[in-house]
């Protein structure tokens, strides 16, 4: 299966690898941590997976993401 990241979640999912938490991201990106939230919630939905690193690890998997 080949799940497609918008642009938004990449950039995000990006920001996170970088070592960046949910206040920093909110804040280079200009939205609020909620939305944040919610778009790593959304991602992980798509792929079923549980907690941030878990899904990072899928992404990089799927060759959404690299380091």
């Amino acid at each position: 299966m080949n799940y497609i990241l918008t642009p938004r979640e990449k950039e995000i999912f990006c920001l996170l690898i970088d070592n960046n938490n949910t206040k920093d991201i909110a804040k280079e990106l200009g939205i609020s941590e909620k939305t944040v939230r919610n778009h790593i919630s959304n991602v992980m939905q798509k792929l079923g997976t549980k907690g941030r690193a878990a899904t990072v690890i899928e992404l990089i998997k799927l060759k959404e993401l690299s380091l």
